[in-house]
């Protein structure tokens, strides 16, 4: 801006030539500085992206590594586990739940007892079930709960006799 105020108020002749030969050098230096920012911009930028990918690297060996040693950490313990014993395991507990199933399915079981019973059906009926019971408990002189101590006959073998653990008594200790 400064050379071009300056050349339009000369005229044409040696001192203009001058100015414009200095306005054409600043110009060069200019393109030239400017050539050697964007060279620069662009060193930065590969030292960045080259550290960047060193950084990357580092991290991926470190996970590598981690994987590895993970992998030796898992097949440590996988080859203490056998798999058969386990699914025997498995079975043995299936059969286990399967027996107690079945006999609280025979517990649960309903004795002469329908489904569905009507309200009306048994405010007709409960009055003569009441009587009829008072008459069973008089006849057979007492009630099927009566003998709690005996083994009921379908128990292989009787239940294993509990004891109450002794008292303890407060030990003072001297330190």
């Amino acid at each position: 801006m400064r050379y071009k105020e300056q050349m339009s108020k000369l005229r044409n002749g040696p001192g203009k030539n001058a100015i414009q030969q200095r306005a054409l050098r600043v110009l060069q230096q200019k393109k030239m500085y400017e050539s050697q920012m964007n060279q620069l911009a662009q060193q930065t930028f590969n030292m960045e992206s080259a550290a960047l990918a060193t950084e990357n690297l580092r991290n991926t060996m470190a996970t590598v590594d981690a994987m590895k040693t993970a992998n030796k950490e898992l097949r440590k313990q996988y080859g203490k586990i056998d798999i058969d014993k386990i699914e025997n395991m498995h079975y043995e507990l299936e059969d286990l739940v399967e027996q107690a199933n079945e006999i609280q399915e025979s517990l649960a079981r309903s004795y002469a007892v329908p489904d569905v019973i009507d309200e009306a059906d048994l405010e007709a009926g409960e009055h003569f079930e009441l009587d009829a019971l008072q008459l069973e408990e008089d006849e057979e002189g007492g009630s099927y709960l009566a003998d709690l101590n005996r083994v009921p006959d379908f128990v292989d073998e009787p239940p294993a006799k509990q004891t109450e653990p002794a008292a303890r008594e407060a030990v003072e200790t001297v330190e």
